[in-house]
């Protein structure tokens, strides 16, 4: 029975860890860490709130 019960263990620990490395991994790649940067060179006289309106109503 140990000859099946060692690897099955070891085979059960490594697969939990390459799985935890593999979440932790993912979730730490798809985290937005960073706001983006508001683009404030619109002409302020021609925009409503930094959107400048092309054409007419």
């Amino acid at each position: 029975m140990a000859k099946f019960l060692v690897p099955g263990v070891v085979s059960a620990v490594a697969g939990a860890v390459l799985g935890t490395v593999t979440v932790l991994g993912v979730t730490a790649a798809a985290q937005q860490n960073s706001r983006p940067e508001i683009d404030r060179s619109g002409n302020a006289n021609s925009s409503v709130l930094n959107q400048v309106e092309y054409g007419e109503r």
